[in-house]
This record gives C-alpha cells, sequence and structure tokens, in this order.
C-alpha cells in the first residue's frame, strides 16, 4: 500500500507525519512505525505520528516511537500536527484541542499571510504524584531527590506530562558526558519502572536555561518541548528560575510561561522538511 506522509520538525524533534483522514491504515500501527524508523525518509526522526479523528477533540494525535510503541504525548509533535492540520485546511481555527494519550491539549496558532507562523501549545499541569508518574519510592512527590548513577550523585525531580520525565540542573550541559549519565538514570528500573526520559539543565538566568535532553529508547534528541517545560516547572518549583523563561536546547530556542492555574505554555515555530509516499506491505 501506498501512504502520503510529511516530514517536520518543531524545535527539536523531526517526526513522520500521516492524515488518516483521508486514506486507509494498516492494522498493525507499530509494524508501521517500526517500517517508517527503518528507511531513508525515517533517518533522523523521533517517530510516527498519526493524525486522527476525534469524538472530544478537533483531532487526535497518535504518537509512536521508532520501536513501534506508542507514546503518550510529545509538545513538539503536538505543535507540528496544530500547523499540519491548519496549513493542509483540514480546520480554519486557530484556537482548538488536540486529543493525545496524555490529555486534550489546548492550541493557539498565530497566522502569518495564511500560514501558520508560531503556535503556543497548553500542555496543562505537571504531575508530581509518584504513583502516576509512576516512581517506585514511598515519596509522593520526588523532588530534587539524590540518585547516583556512574559514581556520580544527580539531584533529581520526577513529573509527567503524560510521559514521564525527570530533571536535574547542572552547573554546565556543555561538559555533560550525556552518552554515559544519560541512558543510565534512564535505565534506574528500581526507582523508574517505565524508564524516564532525562533533562539535563542548566540556569543562566531567572529567564534563560540551557538544557540537553535524554530521550528514552532514542539516545540524545536535538530537543524537547516537555523536556523544556520539565525544566521550568522544576526550576520554579525550586526556585531556581521565573514563571516566563526561555529555554536554550540544540534545535532551537523555545519560550515557555506557567499561568496562575499552573498550566504550561510553550511557544514556538514548526517547519516542513519534505514530503513524499511510503511504501508499505502490511504483515
Amino acid at each position: 500500500m501506498e501512504l502520503k506522509f510529511t516530514k517536520m520538525q518543531a524545535f527539536g524533534n523531526d517526526y513522520i507525519y500521516i492524515n488518516t483522514l483521508d486514506q486507509d491504515m494498516p492494522p498493525s500501527l507499530g509494524d508501521l512505525a517500526r517500517h517508517v524508523s527503518d528507511i531513508h525518509y525515517g533517518i533522523g526522526s523521533d517517530g510516527l505520528v498519526l493524525i486522527c479523528p476525534s469524538a472530544v477533540c478537533e483531532f487526535r494525535m497518535r504518537m509512536f516511537n521508532p520501536d513501534g510503541t506508542e507514546g503518550e504525548m510529545c509538545g513538539n509533535a503536538l505543535r507540528s500536527t496544530a500547523k499540519y492540520v491548519y496549513d493542509q485546511g483540514l480546520t480554519d481555527k486557530t484556537a482548538f484541542t488536540i486529543e493525545t494519550l496524555g490529555g486534550n491539549q489546548q492550541i493557539q496558532l498565530e497566522v502569518t499571510e495564511g500560514v501558520v507562523s508560531n503556535i503556543t501549545a497548553n500542555i496543562g499541569t505537571p504531575v508530581w504524584d509518584t504513583g502516576k508518574i509512576p516512581v517506585n519510592t514511598p515519596q509522593k512527590t520526588f523532588v530534587n531527590q539524590p540518585l547516583t548513577v556512574e559514581g556520580q550523585t544527580f539531584h533529581v525531580t520526577a513529573l509527567s506530562w503524560g510521559n514521564p520525565h525527570c530533571v536535574t540542573f547542572l552547573d554546565s550541559v556543555a561538559e555533560l558526558d550525556i552518552d554515559r549519565f544519560g541512558p543510565a538514570l534512564e535505565r534506574m528500573l528500581e526507582v523508574f519502572p517505565n524508564r524516564t526520559n532525562v533533562t539535563f539543565a542548566e540556569i543562566v538566568s531567572d529567564s534563560y536555561i540551557k538544557i540537553r535532553e535524554w530521550e528514552r529508547g532514542t539516545g540524545e534528541t536535538i530537543g524537547c518541548g516537555t523536556g523544556c517545560c520539565t525544566a521550568v516547572a522544576a526550576g520554579n518549583l525550586l526556585r531556581l528560575c521565573g514563571r516566563t523563561v526561555t529555554v536554550e536546547q540544540i534545535g532551537g530556542p523555545l519560550s515557555i510561561h506557567w499561568d496562575p492555574e499552573d498550566n504550561m505554555f510553550m511557544t514556538g515555530p514548526s517547519h516542513y522538511i519534505c514530503s513524499g509516499t511510503i511504501l508499505y506491505e502490511p504483515k
């Protein structure tokens, strides 16, 4: 079968997007996701995103990791989905919601000459309860907890946006051996039973943070919207930064702010990379 796809980037993550509203899909989406990651247009991508109908929102986003497992929610994938549905004429609204496994996410678009130029995604409030993250600890919250891996102690805060994240603050992220410490923290199954995304963050000022992101199952990624929000949420909780912060990541800076109701917003652009046709024979 032939499936039309678009590859997009949202200041960090590259994903392969397939609009399921006007084309039939194979029965095994996990196999399709693995197929996408194994061939040339999947190289450099963080996975597969399906744009689907929703009974509760304007659209539903389903996100699959390169290994074929379905993920909960990714802020960068969410922003690119929002750009896609507007630019492709699937909606004329500049404010709408998208259903994800991590919750129903609110989107606000900035449109320039008929094309989305900037996207603000409200990804909701962080979950601190360790029973929901989940974290194997008797403590209800997991804030600034010391974890020793590879002979070094990191003070880790764990939270979730529908997918598990943790953050640790360092003096310098540039000097970090992320290939050593990223997987060691991700795979601390005695603490994080589902493994975890790890945000390594450096506080530059009250309104500026640098991060490097280790994505579970993938490795270092050039950016992560929820990782940016993780750094700001934890930094504010620990009185290290304010509630409106620019976060520098390899893929580009995101603007993050936290409203009085504790909702986190990320604002930044998304870009088209290429489009084409996937040839796939269902198993």
